[in-house]
């Protein structure tokens, strides 16, 4: 249906009315509260003193929508996916209802109604597998960095600089 209590909103207001009917707030400062002109805070003051909280609630709370599908065509879609397209997503079944069996429906109100009535469930979708590989040792990188400084190298071997034939070098490894 819809819902049928205050909101926040509401709540808040009828607080603050509630303070000016008691005598502990003026309506001007209730509207500066309220984030209101002074006009607006003094129509919801005349509704709130006629109805009380309730009145302060929005007119269409409660109500259907006017765009909302009849409950017979409601019951008939749910009984054909149960038949007919019980193994089916809500996607695939709504194109098979509208072109199979004339029953145009959304697919996301398909899939909403479904849920309410326990008929689908959503399905999470598993992450991809995935394993990473272990690196792998670069040794000429290594050997150039750590080459640089000349203290781990044997005697017989050449020292690494820049002018240094590489090739010589990557002999040598």
């Amino acid at each position: 249906m819809g819902r049928t209590g205050l909101s926040g909103k509401e709540l808040s207001r009828a607080e603050v009315m509630g303070r000016v009917k008691a005598g502990n707030l003026r309506l001007r400062e209730a509207s500066e509260l309220l984030e209101l002109s002074y006009r607006q805070a003094k129509r919801l003051w005349a509704r709130y003193r006629g109805g009380g909280a309730k009145a302060l609630q929005h007119g269409n709370c409660g109500r259907e929508s006017n765009r909302a599908y009849p409950a017979k065509m409601r019951a008939a879609v749910l009984e054909r996916v149960k038949v007919r397209y019980e193994d089916f997503g809500a996607t695939l079944a709504a194109e098979h209802l509208a072109s199979d069996d004339g029953l145009e429906v959304h697919a996301e109100t398909l899939r909403r109604w479904l849920r309410e009535a326990g008929l689908w469930r959503r399905q999470r979708r598993r992450k991809p597998y995935r394993q990473r590989r272990e690196r792998k040792a670069h040794w000429r990188f290594l050997a150039r960095v750590l080459g640089r400084s000349r203290d781990w190298m044997p005697s017989g071997l050449p020292s690494w600089n820049a002018r240094s034939d590489s090739r010589r070098w990557n002999s040598i490894f």
